[in-house]
C-alpha cells in the first residue's frame, strides 16, 4: 500500500483528537510551570500518549519532567523524533507558546501512529523540559538519545509562518566579583568595591558592541550588588547571554566578553570568577530537504510563508540539529506584531487562532514525517543534505 493511502487516516485521527488537544494546550497554559518543574504539563502529555498506545518512559535521563514516548511499526527504523516543549516563563507564563509546541508534537505523533502501525518505522515523542533556561535537549544530545533517530521535528508559534529562523548559538555566562567590605563613609579606602567591577563590566561590553557583527546579541542583568549602601559591596554578580549566528564566531565573541570582565577586575582590584550558569546552545541548522516537504504541507493548509528575519533568539533544538537532520518551522498562531515573551503573547496562545494553528501544525508535522519515513530515497537525500551542511 502506498503512503498516499495513509494520509487520510492520519488527518482523520488528528481531527478526532483535536478537541482533546485544545483542552490539553489550555490546561498547560492555565498551569504554567518553570523549567524542570513542569510536573503537571509533562504528566498530562505523557498520559495522553499512553492513552493512545505509546510506550512511555518517565522520568527520562535523570529528569523527573522529561519523557520518551515510542510507537513502533513493523520495525524500529527509520525513526522520527518529535520534540515537545512545555515550560513557561517567570511571571508571564506561556509567553513563548510552549503550551502549543508540546501539544502539536503530541497531536502529530498520535496521527502519525495511525500509519506507522502498518508500516516500517517508528515515531518517538521526546518530552523536553526547560527550553527557556538550561535546555534538556542539550543533555539528551550528550546522552546519545538521538543515536537511533533518523530525523527530528518540532514547530514554534509565532505571529508569522516561517520555514526556519536564524536561531543563534548561545553561551550563558555568570561573572562573580569578590571584593573587600568596609564602611563606605568611615573607611572606603580600605574596601574593594565588587559592584564597581560589575558596572565596569557593563560599560566595557557596551563599548565592545561597536566592534562585533550585527548578528551578535549581548544582554545581561545584575543579580547581586551588595547588601546596604553604607557597606562597600564585597561581592557582586552579573549574568549575561552572549549570542551569535554561528558557534565559531560566538566562541570568539565570548573570549572578548571575558576580556571585558578581566579588565573590570584589574581596574577595581576585585577578583573574578566566571561560570556557565546554563547549558550552551548551538545555532540551528535547518535541513533543506525537510524544509521542502514542510513547505508543501504548509501551503496545502493555506499558510502564507514569509521570509525569516535576519536574526532571532536561541533554542536547544539547535544542538539536536548538529547530530540529526532537523527542521523547526514557525506557524502563525498569534496576531501580527505580537512579540514573544510578552503578556500579550501569553494571552493569545489560548485563543481560537492559536487553537486552529495547533491543529494545522499537528497535521503538517505528521504528514511531513510520514512522507520522509515512507520514502527511502527522500530519507537518503535528507541524510546527504545533513552531512553536507555539517561540512560548512
Amino acid at each position: 500500500m502506498k503512503i498516499e493511502e495513509y494520509k487520510d487516516k492520519v488527518l482523520k485521527k488528528i481531527d478526532l483528537v483535536a478537541p482533546e488537544l485544545v483542552k490539553l494546550a489550555d490546561y498547560i497554559h492555565d498551569n504554567p510551570e518553570l523549567g524542570y518543574q513542569e510536573y503537571k504539563s509533562s504528566k498530562a502529555l505523557a498520559h495522553f500518549l499512553e492513552k493512545h498506545g505509546f510506550e512511555v518512559e518517565m522520568p527520562f535521563i535523570g529528569f523527573e519532567t522529561a519523557f520518551r514516548a515510542t510507537f513502533q511499526g513493523r520495525t524500529s527504523r527509520p525513526k522520527v523524533a518529535l520534540l515537545a516543549e512545555y515550560d513557561a516563563l517567570p511571571e508571564i507564563g506561556h509567553a513563548c507558546g510552549h503550551n502549543l509546541i508540546g501539544t502539536a508534537c503530541v497531536g502529530a505523533a498520535i496521527g502519525l501512529a495511525e500509519a506507522v502501525k502498518d508500516l516500517e518505522g517508528s515515531v518517538e515523542v521526546l518530552g523536553c523540559p526547560a527550553e527557556e533556561v538550561s535546555g534538556a535537549k542539550v543533555d539528551m544530545v550528550k546522552e546519545d538519545v538521538f543515536e537511533d533517530v533518523d530525523f527530528a521535528m518540532s514547530v514554534h508559534p509565532s505571529d508569522k509562518t516561517l520555514l526556519e529562523t536564524h536561531s543563534l548559538a548561545l553561551d550563558a555566562l555568570e561573572f562573580t566579583y569578590h571584593g573587600k567590605a568596609s564602611h563606605a563613609a568611615v573607611a572606603p579606602e580600605k574596601g574593594v568595591n565588587a559592584l564597581n567591577a560589575v558596572i565596569a563590566l557593563f560599560n566595557n561590553i557596551d563599548a565592545l558592541r561597536q566592534h562585533v557583527r550585527s548578528d551578535v546579541r549581548i544582554h545581561g542583568i545584575i543579580t547581586e550588588g551588595g547588601v546596604a549602601p553604607n557597606i562597600v559591596p564585597d561581592r557582586a554578580k552579573a549574568r549575561f547571554y552572549v549570542r551569535a549566528r554561528d558557534r565559531s564566531y560566538l566562541n570568539e565573541v565570548v573570549g572578548k566578553v571575558k576580556n571585558c570582565a578581566n579588565a573590570a577586575a584589574v581596574a577595581t582590584g576585585a577578583k573574578l570568577e566566571v561560570n556557565n550558569f546554563e547549558n550552551s546552545f548551538d545555532n540551528l541548522v535547518s535541513n533543506e530537504k525537510l524544509k521542502v516537504v514542510v513547505k508543501r504541507y504548509f501551503e496545502e493548509f493555506g499558510e502564507e510563508i514569509e521570509e525569516p528575519p535576519p536574526t532571532s533568539g536561541s533554542t536547544d533544538v539547535g544542538n539536536v540539529s548538529h547530530v540529526v537532520p532537523t527542521v523547526n518551522p514557525m506557524i502563525k498562531a498569534v496576531p501580527k506584531g505580537v512579540n514573544p515573551h510578552t503578556q500579550e503573547f501569553a494571552e493569545n496562545t489560548r485563543s481560537k487562532l492559536a487553537h486552529d494553528a495547533l491543529v494545522r501544525a499537528s497535521k503538517v508535522l505528521a504528514l511531513s514525517a510520514l512522507e520522509v519515513l515512507g520514502d527511502g530515497e527522500l530519507l537518503d537525500a535528507v541524510r546527504e543534505d545533513f552531512n553536507e551542511a555539517l561540512k560548512t
